[in-house]
């Protein structure tokens, strides 16, 4: 059998992208699925499906490959005529049919790889050149766009392939004609090709018009649209401080499955009373309220904000009181953290420089989750870590008012 193409026949370079391709999408397909469907209510569980979902991933991104390399082989390559190209209408709509699977072979891996690379944490690729992409961005919103064309795309993928069998098996079976034997192994006997219809212009713009209406019938349904967070965060009342903060940032870190997932609370305040001279021993107090449902987390955020986690429904704010002491550098806030439901003694090291009546602080500290009895199911520390890391960085005024 001849490597290479002809115009009667597909050679074996052809037969072997073709039907390798198809593995992988059958195999992305099924694995995604089940991913999307295993449950996660214990570490067990939790790195059960992220297992799955990396096989995914690394399934989809091999067929996007191989499916580059396949259209890259097809355009150097003679395009065996149909068999019954003369059949104006069938041959148009198995052209057209092509051109929306070279697309969806392309596009279904590609958005998917953008959306893992958008996306902070879960479910590493299993390749060594990295998880993210340069022309890509760490941002939700932008995961939550890219796995909505990803889903789209799919779905149009699925179409496609079954109305393609459903074309395979009609040669098969009711026109009797030897289509599906060209792409399998051997050197069958084959008839003279008859006149070929419509050409390639008209197949390629209505695989266009399809994929307009595939983007059309997805944003008619506001499947773009964004998702609704599952608890809304609290509202926090403003605060009467000594010291009014102009601007920071609370971030935390976890470990899952080995890889670093960051976010940050967006709304939170802090009472401060400061004073560089200390009385009894203490140079004042601070008292930190925050808004668990503004967590961003990643791609677990809905996650950590469970029942099984933060919680967010039932205890909707955490508060960090303390007394502000001297230490051997710097200073620290020796207090109490309130989460979860839980309070746990805590202490706070940061750094503070004053100038005149500006400050700028920065401070870190780890937590320890099970203190708080987040994520209590969770007893493998390869697939949760046990260990929180807790940064604040903020600028503040004595006397003003933000």
């Amino acid at each position: 059998m001849s490597r290479s193409n002809t115009a009667a026949r597909y050679g074996s370079v052809a037969k072997t992208f073709h039907w390798l391709t198809a593995l992988l999408i059958v195999s992305a397909l099924a694995v995604g699925y089940f991913a999307h469907q295993a449950p996660y209510e214990d570490s067990a569980q939790l790195a059960f499906k992220a297992t799955l979902f990396s096989l995914h991933k690394t399934i989809g991104l091999t067929a996007f490959l191989v499916a580059v390399l396949r259209i890259l082989w097809a355009f150097t390559q003679p395009r065996p005529k149909l068999l019954n190209g003369d059949h104006k209408l069938e041959a148009l709509a198995a052209e057209t049919a092509h051109w929306v699977l070279y697309g969806a072979m392309v596009l279904v891996p590609l958005t998917g790889w953008m959306h893992h690379a958008a996306t902070t944490g879960f479910a590493p690729i299993w390749w060594p050149f990295g998880q993210s992409l340069f022309f890509i961005p760490k941002d939700p919103v932008l995961a939550e766009t890219l796995g909505a064309l990803h889903y789209v795309f799919m779905l149009l993928l699925v179409l496609t392939l079954l109305a393609h069998i459903g074309g395979a098996l009609k040669h098969a079976i009711i026109d009797k004609d030897k289509t599906l034997q060209r792409m399998l192994p051997g050197t069958p006997d084959l008839p003279d090709t008859p006149a070929q219809q419509p050409g390639h212009t008209l197949p390629f713009l209505g695989a266009a018009t399809v994929w307009a209406a595939a983007l059309y019938v997805g944003a008619f349904s506001g499947i773009f649209a964004p998702a609704e967070g599952a608890e809304p965060a609290a509202e926090l009342a403003e605060v009467a401080s000594e010291w009014q903060v102009q601007s920071g940032t609370l971030g935390i870190a976890v470990q899952q499955f080995g890889s670093e997932v960051t976010g940050s609370f967006a709304d939170w305040t802090a009472e401060i009373a400061f004073d560089e001279t200390a009385t009894d021993g203490k140079h004042g107090t601070v008292t930190v309220t925050i808004a668990i449902g503004s967590l961003t987390l990643g791609s677990v955020t809905d996650q950590a904000l469970g029942a099984d986690y933060l919680n967010a429904s039932e205890h909707p704010t955490a508060a960090f009181t303390a007394d502000l002491l001297a230490a051997e550098a710097g200073y620290i806030a020796e207090g109490t953290l309130a989460l979860s439901g839980h309070e746990v003694p805590t202490t706070l090291p940061f750094t503070l420089t004053l100038d005149g009546d500006s400050a700028e602080m920065s401070g870190a500290l780890e937590l320890d989750r099970r203190s708080f009895h987040v994520g209590d199911t969770m007893t493998d520390e390869s697939s949760l870590g046990f260990g929180v890391a807790v940064t604040v960085n903020l600028t503040a005024k004595r006397g003003e008012q933000s």
